[in-house]
């Protein structure tokens, strides 16, 4: 398995935020992939947990990079504060986990 960094951020949005500002959201996230080279892989989705721990977040999403670099260029990268921008009127919460993905025990 290739060593990789994963960069876990949750989201919960506010209630005045429509089902279509949401999509938005989520559209001008997985576009950085495009727009960021550093950006390995990406992938998302939404909660289908049926515990009913989630604490309001609703949408997971996971950027991966090859290296604390590649990620240390992504934070500050314009394409990456446009989004913010983009995300910051619909966000209620966020949570960001970053580790080194392990291979199995």
């Amino acid at each position: 398995m290739t060593k990789v960094l994963r960069h876990i951020v949750l989201f919960s949005f506010k209630d005045t935020s429509s089902a279509d500002d949401i999509q938005g959201v989520v559209k001008a996230f997985a576009n950085l992939k495009n727009e960021i080279d550093e950006i390995h892989d990406f992938e998302w989705g939404t909660d289908v947990s049926v515990e009913n721990i989630q604490q309001g977040f609703t949408h997971c999403f996971q950027v991966t990079f090859l290296s604390e670099a590649d990620r240390d260029a992504y934070l500050p990268h314009p394409a990456h504060k446009a989004f913010g921008e983009t995300l910051q009127p619909h966000l209620d919460q966020v949570l960001v986990v970053d580790y080194w993905a392990q291979d199995s025990a």
